[in-house]
């Protein structure tokens, strides 16, 4: 009997002395879209099944999609950093200003592809953007391949054709392009847009293929305009996986080297596969249901990187303002896209 409390106090004493060895966390990772769409299906939800594979269970996931926490999409940057969710993936540009380096990756006619996108953008970050993102733990950048545009009646192949379109733009640059281009940009959050082009307060948007299928933009637009593949497209999206810091650092040593093991370049290369990917299966799908898809030939895209080029100017300007070497950062964006 002796000897079995003396086994049993051992072992309470291990416990004790290394509490975090058996230390379990679920966490809570929060975003704008739809359960279903391939950010938490085909990305998210196999990151997590890895980390709690590593980790023997002891790190689990719990997932709030469509802004179920509350809030909008611009909030939720400020819900990582309050602890609101321990993880959330948005977009930097809905929170207009507060990320400014980051932006330089949604320059007009910058980002060509999600892979080749989303490694540029990693790389950004990296190089030239880690301060502005210092008070997170941060798991992934990258971008959303490129946004096409997507209208309900009328097709989209020259640039004249863009005159007096009001579309759904994503981000702030995005919106600047399309006015340069000779559009009306109207700002709203994505799970708004499928109803304002079925009541006509639009005539379509500006967006990446992968939300065309979980908004139902699909239903409601009939044609759908990219550049020709290979060709960089007119505005890009910038997204994140932004953990809170101090969830970070409270956990176990053993689980933060796996949750570093599977996210930074190795994540980001996960993201820019899968967008890919959906970019084609897409493109199929809305093809297959009757939609148009147009590729724009090299003078009409021509036609259109020289109007936006008033844009970069803009930009560069406004950085400089701010302290911050707008052309510097600008080149680095085309430089590292073209690698």
């Amino acid at each position: 009997m002796q000897r079995r409390y003396a086994a049993l106090a051992l072992a309470l004493a291990a416990f004790i002395g290394n509490p975090a060895a058996a230390e379990e966390v679920t966490l809570k990772i929060a975003h704008f879209l739809p359960s279903a769409a391939p950010s938490q299906r085909m990305v998210l939800e196999p990151w997590c099944a890895t980390l709690a594979q590593e980790s023997s269970g002891r790190i689990a996931c719990q997932f709030y999609p469509a802004m179920q926490l509350g809030g909008t999409p611009g909030q939720l940057a400020d819900q990582a950093l309050r602890g609101v969710a321990d993880i959330v993936w948005t977009a930097p540009g809905y929170s207009a200003g507060r990320f400014p380096a980051i932006e330089a990756m949604e320059l007009p006619f910058v980002v060509r592809d999600a892979a080749s996108g989303s490694r540029a953008a990693w790389n950004f970050y990296e190089q030239y953007a880690r301060q502005e993102f210092s008070k997170y733990k941060v798991l992934a950048v990258h971008v959303d391949g490129g946004v096409a545009l997507h209208t309900s009646k009328r097709a989209i192949a020259t640039l004249a054709d863009i005159k007096g379109l009001k579309l759904r733009t994503p981000t702030r640059m995005a919106s600047k392009t399309l006015a340069a281009l000779g559009g009306e940009p109207v700002s709203m959050p994505p799970g708004q847009v499928t109803e304002a082009i079925s009541k006509g307060v639009v005539d379509g948007a500006m967006g990446a293929w992968e939300v065309v299928l979980p908004t139902k933009l699909d239903e409601v637009t009939q044609y759908h305009t990219q550049p020709a593949a290979g060709q960089a497209y007119p505005a890009a999206t910038v997204l994140v996986l932004l953990m809170n810091q101090q969830k970070y650092d409270g956990l176990a040593p053993d689980l933060k080297a796996i949750i570093d093991r599977h996210s930074g370049a190795a994540l980001v290369e996960r993201f820019g596969k899968v967008w890919d990917e959906v970019a084609v299966k897409t493109q199929e799908k809305v093809r297959s249901a009757g939609g148009q898809v147009v590729d724009l030939s090299e003078a009409d895209l021509s036609a259109m990187k020289n109007a936006a080029r008033t844009v970069d100017a803009e930009w560069r300007a406004e950085m400089d303002k701010k302290g911050l070497d707008g052309t510097k950062l600008s080149e680095a964006a085309h430089a590292l896209a073209r690698q």
